[in-house]
C-alpha cells in the first residue's frame, strides 16, 4: 500500500494537469529504507510528448547524486497519461527499473466517468505489474 500525504497527492495531480496535454513526470524522494514519500521533485519531460515521457539524462544524474547526498531514495516515480487510463503501458513497464518504488500514474483523461483524473499506484518488478491501494493522509 502507498501512504501519501494530501499535500504530495495534490502536488502530483497539479503537475499532471499543468503539463497537460504533454505527459508530466517526476519523483517523490524519501529517507532510505523507510518507504515514506516526503520530497516532491517535478521533472521536465524531455520528450515533451502527449504519449511518452522520459527524464533528461543529465537531470536524472543530478537528482540521483542529490538523493545520495541526502540519504534519500525514489519512493514514488510518477507520470501522467493524457488520453488513456492510469495503467502502465508496455513502455512504462520496460523502463521500470526501481523495484522498491511505487509507480504512480495520473490520468488527465476522463476514462471512467469519475472525473478528469485518476490516481493509481503500482509495483512493477521484473515486468510484473501489481496495483496497490493508495491511502491519503493529512500527515505521517
Amino acid at each position: 500500500m502507498l501512504t501519501i500525504t494530501q499535500a504530495l497527492y495534490d502536488q502530483i495531480v497539479d503537475h499532471a494537469r499543468r503539463d497537460h496535454p504533454d505527459e508530466a513526470c517526476g519523483v517523490v524522494a524519501g529517507p532510505v529504507g523507510e518507504g515514506r514519500p516526503e520530497r516532491f521533485i517535478p521533472m521536465l519531460n524531455a520528450a515533451r510528448s502527449p504519449t511518452f515521457y522520459e527524464f533528461d539524462s543529465q537531470d536524472l544524474l543530478k537528482l540521483y547524486r542529490e538523493m545520495d547526498d541526502r540519504d534519500e531514495e525514489p519512493v514514488i516515480i510518477y507520470h501522467s497519461h493524457t488520453a488513456t487510463e492510469a495503467y502502465p503501458s508496455r513502455t512504462d513497464i520496460s523502463y521500470a527499473n526501481e523495484p522498491g518504488a511505487h509507480y504512480v500514474l495520473v490520468s488527465t483523461a476522463d476514462t471512467d466517468d469519475a472525473g478528469d483524473f485518476q490516481f493509481r499506484s503500482f509495483r512493477i518488478v521484473e515486468g510484473e505489474v501489481t496495483e496497490e491501494e493508495v491511502k491519503v493522509v493529512e500527515t505521517y
